[in-house]
């Protein structure tokens, strides 16, 4: 596959390098649980979603400052090699990212509370079309017309995916509009950081600083907001507190939310946004297909036709 643009970083060596392949694999996966574990959380147990924008956030946050303690966090995605000091505009970077990561997170519950996750992966069907536009404003990267035109089916093949399941409501569809946007700024600002020649970061170092700055600014929204009401559960007239097994769901979907994360960052290193972009949105496909199966829902002929019109477009995509 061509770069889209002779100023992409070299590291960028597209879908097929070993290690993308590894890490793509590995987001799948954790991208799935993180999924399902969110839906039966919310869904299910009623849960707050604030509270388990902000739990998600805190996890990645320690399990993250974890890692870059152990010895294995001080090589490859854990530390840039040769850095004594802090890269400039460090406070700066951080709020924005933090600003980004805490927006996408609770947007992204907040849809998934509201209406079907096929209806938020429908209006997320955009994100190749936002992201190309991004990308020329804040790197001043061009994509070419072919990998341009490939984008279509892939976004129109995902929109029939997940056409059979539409749910409209109001806070839903803003809050699924809002994060499809913002999480577009926040992949091509965490690309920019991750491909600074001079002062890059590594994939675990700017998960771990970007959900510390989002953390800073959940902390006084759970305080002030959540905290008063003396309980996580608002919804169909239940109140319930936390046990044992509310617990242990809220320990995977951490864990699942952290490994899910540092795999983007290691994967968004290697690609381009763009190619990030196509990938994120092949993950969607896959990910309405395996949650029609989870929750039982009905596979229709639109969602067998959107998969492989998806399928066909990333093959394009490749080719351009």
């Amino acid at each position: 596959m061509q770069v889209e643009s002779k100023d992409t970083p070299p590291e960028n060596k597209g879908l097929l390098e070993k290690g993308a392949i590894i890490f793509l694999f590995l987001w799948y996966f954790f991208s799935f649980c993180t999924l399902i574990l969110n839906k039966y959380i919310l869904s299910e147990m009623d849960l707050n979603a604030q509270f388990l924008g902000a739990w998600q956030i805190l996890c990645t946050t320690v399990f993250g400052f974890i890692q870059l303690r152990l010895p294995c966090g001080q090589t490859g995605i854990g530390r840039v090699p040769g850095r004594k000091s802090a890269p400039p505009n460090f406070l700066f970077n951080m709020t924005i990212g933090g600003v980004l990561r805490f927006g996408t997170t609770i947007l992204a519950l907040l849809a998934l509370k509201n209406v079907a996750a096929s209806f938020v992966e429908t209006i997320k069907s955009t994100a190749p079309m936002f992201t190309v536009l991004i990308t020329w404003m804040m790197l001043r990267e061009k994509t070419g017309f072919w990998v341009s035109l490939s984008l279509i089916p892939i976004m129109g093949g995902l929109a029939l995916c997940s056409s059979s399941e539409l749910s409209f409501n109001t806070i839903g569809f803003m809050a699924a509009i809002s994060t499809n946007i913002v999480e577009c700024f926040q992949n091509v600002f965490s690309k920019k950081l991750l491909s600074n020649d001079k002062h890059k970061y590594s994939p675990l170092e700017l998960q771990f600083y970007m959900s510390s700055a989002a953390l800073i600014l959940l902390v006084p929204a759970w305080f002030f907001v959540d905290l008063p009401l003396k309980q996580l559960y608002i919804g169909r007239g239940r109140r319930r507190h936390l046990d044992r097994h509310i617990l242990m769901a809220l320990l995977f979907d951490g864990v699942s939310f952290h490994l899910q994360s540092v795999t983007a960052y290691a994967l968004m290193q290697r690609i381009s946004p763009v190619t990030h972009s196509v990938a994120n949105t092949a993950k969607r496909a896959l990910l309405i297909w395996l949650s029609v199966l989870v929750f039982g829902n009905t596979i229709t002929v639109l969602s067998g036709l959107g998969s492989m019109v998806v399928l066909a477009g990333v093959v394009l995509y490749q080719r351009a």
